[in-house]
């Protein structure tokens, strides 16, 4: 399944439209999404002694606002199961790599992820518990998988596909207090911003360069409304997609004249692992050959990865862009 152009086909578009929910808790909490309290003890019993703090346990329980609302983690979690590529770069750029028992079958970042046969796009509910997990993490709420595991008390953070960069820093914080790793987590966020600020700063202010973002070849591409737009217009793009006649909740597919009309300065293929596409497979579509990009040299392979999530590498997106943006103004 390819990650992205997969999903913002079909059915999963209603699930990017869920983006907006991230960190503002607007929808209710599923029944049981919190672990239960304690039981308490037998009347003329004394209480047992408290277990023996572990390391990171402080601060718990914590309550942590997210697209699923309310979520409240009573402890310190250890065996935590990530169903979203985007959380599992994440979790293990905040620290809490140790704590992650299994991820799904896209999450192929960082190589030491615990990869497993689990699916985010097909959860298997059974399949998630048998992991024995203590908190799981998920990007889409597919056949009611959150309420399933609310169920039987194990805590779920519902973490949907960004539609802003702020949005991606609240989500990369909500995991860092989830997980006990709050200051590597603010430490990543303000590294991010930091970055992204020098990278801004430093493109030229004066281009005025149009942009094609390439999800795949039928052809989708993403709006300035999208998360990915957002990132371009860092550097002061513009985004041919934006006057695509429907939008598509910021994901159109164009028509197959759209493009070589536009005759964009710069394109961005976020589709050469999925689709093997390239500067020449793009030059050999009917109309394209004579592009501006193409004849320029301006067409800018992306990891499709990379391109498509949400997290911490959304820098490296931003200094592919940078590079190319600074080439096309030179020349």
């Amino acid at each position: 399944m390819r990650p992205l152009s997969t999903a913002l086909a079909g059915a999963l578009f209603a699930a990017l439209s869920l983006a907006g929910c991230g960190g503002q808790g607007t929808a209710p909490a599923p029944s049981g999404a919190s672990a239960p309290p304690a039981a308490p003890a037998p009347s003329g019993a004394s209480a047992p002694p408290a277990a023996p703090a572990s390391p990171g346990a402080a601060g718990f329980p914590v309550t942590v606002e997210a697209g699923n609302g309310s979520v409240t983690v009573a402890a310190r979690p250890e065996r935590i199961v990530s169903l979203s590529p985007t959380a599992t770069e994440s979790l293990f750029a905040i620290g809490a790599g140790p704590q992650v028992v299994a991820v799904d079958d896209q999450s192929d970042h960082p190589a030491e992820a615990p990869k497993s046969d689990l699916s985010g796009f097909k959860p298997n509910v059974e399949a998630i518990i048998a992991r024995k997990p203590d908190l799981v993490v998920l990007a889409n709420d597919v056949d009611g998988v959150v309420a399933d595991l609310g169920k039987v008390g194990v805590p779920v953070l519902l973490e949907p596909a960004a539609t802003k960069i702020d949005e991606a820093y609240d989500q990369i914080a909500d995991l860092g207090a989830a997980t006990g790793n709050t200051a590597k987590a603010a430490e990543v966020v303000a590294g991010m911003r930091k970055r992204l600020g020098e990278l801004a700063a430093a493109a030229p202010k004066d281009a005025k360069l149009t942009y094609y973002h390439e999800l795949d070849s039928t052809p989708y591409t993403a709006t300035s409304a999208t998360f990915i737009g957002q990132v371009y217009a860092l550097f002061g793009l513009t985004n041919i997609a934006d006057k695509a006649p429907a939008a598509a909740g910021g994901y159109p597919k164009l028509a197959a004249e759209f493009v070589p009309k536009a005759d964009p300065d710069l394109i961005f293929l976020a589709d050469t692992k999925c689709c093997g596409q390239s500067k020449e497979t793009v030059a050999k579509r009917p109309g394209w050959s004579g592009l501006s990009a193409v004849e320029n040299d301006q067409v800018v392979p992306l990891d499709d990865d990379i391109a498509s999530r949400w997290g911490p590498r959304v820098v490296d997106l931003a200094e592919q862009v940078a590079t190319a943006v600074e080439k096309a103004a030179a020349g």
